[in-house]
């Protein structure tokens, strides 16, 4: 027996989500205060570092003593510098960034209210809200916020608040405007406990391989600003002068990309299984299938290529790229456009 939709808990969770939507843009602004801040933040930081040296406290110009690098070739004294800390330690940094900290304040106000909106959604339907394209996508939002948020609590990632909550608000704007989809029950493909299995680790490795591609974005921004220095000296983005460097970027997204690559796999063998359960066959060559492997065909290559071939720097972070895009494509175009068994996006 299907339960009772309740429609006025919906109504409760559709304002709920317009709540974070709003949130997460606030949380955004002051990111991008904070980012636009960044030549004042390191000034701050280099008269710190230079009234140390005056009373002999450091040796902050010999090699590997401070995290801070010269902006300009030579090793010559800048009046400036650039945080390049492969280790994301912004202990000096944090006490200048207030702004910075009441974005984080602001981005988790935006994840409670989130996580209330997906709840709330989910005791209405009276089952797990990733059952149409509607509720993965603010349930993935809501899984991007939190690992972001998580990981934050061990790294400093803040470098990341701007791209991170720009990609929030625009999958809540793409939910509510793109795949509006009234508290329903769902069809009887999906009614299913592998729904619960097969779709969250869906939904996690797919915020996962999301931070990544934030990673793998500004790893190139800031590979062209470092390669712009060595080359003349210019600083065309200086708002990356807070933001680590493109190896420890890379390297981020690296070790993030093969924990999303192994629960991307195990969505992919769970589907199967699933597949025979619905429909008799763990394999039938339908559109969606074919794209999940895809991706993890492009994320498999991202992995090999860069562990073994030595596929480093700009090469690997396109490839990370264009892995996101099939995920994207996979979830919208196929999703909408192509005929197959998968065909019930719920738009």
């Amino acid at each position: 027996m299907l339960p009772t939709i309740n429609e006025e808990l919906g109504a409760y969770s559709d304002l709920f989500m317009l709540l974070a939507a709003f949130a997460y843009a606030a949380a955004l602004v002051a990111f991008a205060w904070d980012m636009a801040k960044s030549n004042a933040t390191i000034r701050a930081l280099e008269a710190d570092v230079l009234a140390s040296e005056a009373k002999g406290l450091a040796s902050v110009g010999a090699a590997g003593s401070n995290p801070y690098e010269a902006s300009t070739p030579g090793g010559d004294r800048p009046s400036s510098y650039q945080l390049v800390d492969d280790s994301m330690d912004y202990t000096a940094a944090s006490a200048k960034r207030n702004i910075a900290r009441v974005a984080v304040v602001l981005t988790w106000l935006a994840a409670v209210v989130h996580l209330a909106a997906v709840l709330t959604r989910a005791v209405a339907a009276g089952r797990v809200p990733w059952g149409n394209m509607y509720e993965f996508l603010s349930t993935g939002a809501l899984f991007v916020a939190l690992v972001y948020l998580v990981v934050l609590l061990k790294k400093d990632l803040r470098f990341m608040g701007v791209f991170v909550t720009l990609l929030v608000t625009v999958m809540l704007c793409a939910a509510t405007m793109g795949f509006p989809t009234p508290v329903g029950h769902l069809v009887p493909a999906l009614q299913s406990y592998w729904l619960i299995i097969h779709v969250s680790i869906a939904v996690l490795s797919s915020a996962l391989f999301t931070i990544t591609f934030v990673a793998n974005v500004m790893q190139l921004m800031q590979h062209r600003r470092q390669t712009t220095l060595e080359a003349n000296g210019r600083d065309i983005m200086p708002f990356l002068r807070l933001v680590p460097s493109a190896g420890a970027l890379e390297n981020l997204a690296y070790r993030i990309n093969a924990v999303a690559f192994v629960l991307w796999t195990f969505t992919v063998m769970a589907g199967a299984i699933w597949a025979e359960h619905a429909w008799g066959r763990y394999w039938g060559w339908d559109p969606k299938e074919v794209w999940s492997f895809v991706i993890w065909v492009v994320y498999a290559g991202y992995l090999h290529a860069r562990a073994t071939r030595g596929w480093t720097g700009v090469r690997s972070a396109w490839l990370s790229i264009v892995g996101y895009a099939c995920l994207i494509f996979n979830f919208t175009v196929v999703n909408i456009y192509f005929d197959g068994l998968h065909s019930y996006a719920g738009v």
